[in-house]
């Protein structure tokens, strides 16, 4: 947990623990912190960084460049998920949330995952129906295998 919180730093949580039990571990928002884009009620997953109350422009920069190096995602950023969505276990609605990614390209995804024994890369992507080039330059900071 990042950004403005009271106890910024690694937090130590269940399995199935969420953005809030996080914000918790934190010890809670600074006084002033907008955290109304942070999805409270959203699963964790194991490794991801949340940054609280940072400016959404400033938070998608860090997320994207979180994401080019493996290492966690974006409490804040407006543009796509508040973390990298894992192909692996993403279900439809998660895959839904995806900038250009609907309800019947989110079950390409799923379809091919299913086909194919999961992903092993993201590159995987390409070999999805319906994603091309440009969709998967904008997906790739998104997701993770």
């Amino acid at each position: 947990m990042s950004g403005k919180v009271r106890r910024p730093g690694i937090q130590h949580l269940p399995s199935g623990a969420r953005v809030a039990d996080a914000l918790r571990a934190a010890g809670g928002a600074r006084e002033g912190a907008d955290v109304t884009g942070l999805n409270q009620a959203r699963v964790l997953t194991d490794g991801e960084q949340v940054l609280v109350g940072l400016p959404a422009a400033q938070s998608a920069a860090q997320s994207a460049a979180a994401g080019a190096e493996g290492s966690g995602g974006s409490g804040t950023a407006q543009a796509g998920p508040a973390a990298p969505v894992s192909l692996s276990t993403a279900t439809v609605e998660q895959l839904d949330t995806l900038p250009g990614v609907g309800p019947v390209l989110a079950q390409h995804i799923i379809d091919y995952r299913t086909e194919h024994g999961g992903y092993r890369s993201v590159d995987e992507l390409r070999e999805v129906d319906g994603i091309g080039d440009r969709r998967f330059a904008d997906l790739r900071p998104l997701v993770r295998p």
